[in-house]
This record gives C-alpha cells, sequence and structure tokens, in this order.
C-alpha cells in the first residue's frame, strides 16, 4: 500500500471512544498528538457520538487518564442535536428526551423545555437506564406526530469488557414500533461534522477526521467532504472496508504514526491508491 505524509491538514476532528481510548484505557499516542497540534497552532476538535457526558465530565474523564484538552475542543452530539435544533425550533419548544447528563445539560442550555407528554420534539441518545417506560413515552408521543430526532446510530459502544448496545439499539426498537426513522445529527451525517468545522472554523479543504469506525467516522468524512483516516485501534480493520460504503483516504496504525505523519514522515497509508 503506498505511502504519505499527512503535513498538509491543518484541522483534525478526533473521534475518542476507539481512537483516544477504550473505555478508561488510554491509547498510544494521544496526549502527545493534541501537544503537537496545539504547538503548531493547528485546530483540533474531539468529536464524539457518545451524548452520555458533557463536555466537563468529557475533559475530566481524559484528564484522569492524563490526558489534557481544553474544554473548548469537546463537541458531542448532544451539543450538536441542540445546535442544530435551535436552528429550525424556537427557544421554549417541548422535548421529551431519552438520554443522560449530556444531552440534559445540551437541550437545556438550548433553550428547550423538556416535558414527558405532549412534545414537539422527541430526542434519543444513549441511555444506560432505558426503560420500558421511556420506549412507550417516545413511541407515543412520535405517534402523535413529534418530530424524531437522534443525536447518534451507532449500533454498538466500544468498552473494555466488548462490544455492547448502542444509541442505534434503541433507535431500532422504536423505528419498528412507529415506522418513523429519526433525523440524524452525529455522525455518518455530515451535519456533526460541519458544526464542528465551523467552532474550530476551518476549511474542509484543509480538514480531516481520524476515526475507528467505517460506518459512522468514515462515512461522514465522506459525506462532509473533508479527508477520512481510518486508525486501526477500534472496531474496523483493514478487512472491513469492502463491506461498507466509504472508504477511507489514509489508514494508520495508531496516534502515534498519526502524528509522524502529520510532522511530514511518509508513514500513513493511502487507501484508495493501493486499489489501483
Amino acid at each position: 500500500m503506498p505511502t504519505t505524509d499527512l503535513s498538509h491538514l491543518k484541522a483534525i476532528l478526533f473521534d475518542l471512544d476507539g481512537v483516544v481510548y477504550i473505555g478508561s484505557q488510554t491509547l498510544p499516542g494521544a496526549q502527545d498528538v493534541f501537544d503537537w497540534l496545539d504547538l503548531n497552532g493547528r485546530p483540533y476538535c474531539l468529536v464524539t457520538n457518545n451524548s452520555t457526558r458533557t463536555p466537563a465530565q468529557y475533559q475530566q474523564k481524559l484528564l484522569d487518564m492524563g490526558i489534557r484538552v481544553p474544554l473548548h475542543a469537546v463537541f458531542t452530539s448532544a451539543m450538536a442535536t441542540a445546535q442544530y435544533l435551535r436552528r429550525h425550533y424556537p427557544v421554549g419548544t417541548s422535548a421529551y428526551m431519552i438520554g443522560e447528563d449530556g444531552l440534559t445539560e445540551a437541550l437545556v442550555e438550548g433553550g428547550f423545555r423538556l416535558v414527558d407528554t405532549n412534545p414537539t420534539i422527541v430526542c434519543v441518545g444513549l441511555d444506560q437506564s432505558l426503560t420500558y417506560a421511556k420506549l412507550r413515552a417516545a413511541c407515543l408521543a412520535i405517534r402523535a406526530g413529534a418530530t424524531f430526532v437522534a443525536t447518534n446510530p451507532d449500533r454498538t459502544l466500544p468498552t473494555e469488557a466488548g462490544l455492547v448496545p448502542g444509541n442505534g439499539a434503541t433507535l431500532a426498537a422504536l423505528q419498528i414500533a412507529t415506522d418513523v426513522s429519526p433525523v440524524v445529527i452525529g455522525k455518518p451525517s455530515a451535519t456533526m461534522i460541519e458544526l464542528a468545522l465551523e467552532r474550530i472554523g476551518a476549511r474542509k479543504d484543509e480538514a480531516a477526521i481520524i476515526g475507528d469506525r467505517l460506518d459512522t467516522d468514515i462515512e461522514a468524512g465522506k459525506a462532509a467532504g473533508i479527508e477520512a483516516i481510518l486508525i486501526l485501534t477500534g472496531v474496523h480493520c483493514l478487512a472491513d472496508v469492502p463491506r461498507f460504503p466509504a472508504a477511507p483516504d489514509y489508514v494508520v496504525d495508531d496516534l502515534v504514526q498519526f502524528r509522524e505523519a502529520l510532522a511530514g514522515r511518509p508513514v500513513a497509508r493511502r487507501y484508495q491508491e493501493s486499489l489501483a
């Protein structure tokens, strides 16, 4: 597979789970790559589909693992969802929510009114305390005409114990029960990527996303029109690529190799050229 450097990239979007860490285990090279980007004045954003934590909670989770990042670098699918909804609904719009602290904070700070009945919007994120009662309430509201919005469609969540059900499993239950598909804000939708680029003031032609999932990270990058880098520390490997509609532009083994490529060493593999 042909190799190249990635020194042309001026702004980076990072997935978190499977890229920077797995569970509570830090993956190699995380702090070094963030320090290098800071030193060289290249903006970055941690773009996670996991909506359970607030930005401050993510910053603390990273700090507990020895990784220091500024609060403004954290951008969750919950934040992207609230930002998207603010552009389409007035302050005070009612919303029924399935989710955790991260989604609660984002919606409340976005000016939405959380209710248990008769909402205008049903907003669904990962909820690790999901109950039948919550599914029932969401189902009835969607069937009554509420707009169905999802923070992200991840079918699984990588943990130290292995892959466990993600928000996509909840969405599947609601789709089957309502015959309605949600508006998806997080990856693989281009929406979250475009909002993240706005957040750090980066142009598409100078940016890339690095992630471990072909069905979310890589597909989102291609949908948004930026370069996509598959890192082999998480869910998907090279053998998986032909099974998905979007292929990465580059492949790296880990964040150590990624930093070397950013610094000008030709260690990243060009995936597309390898098919020629």
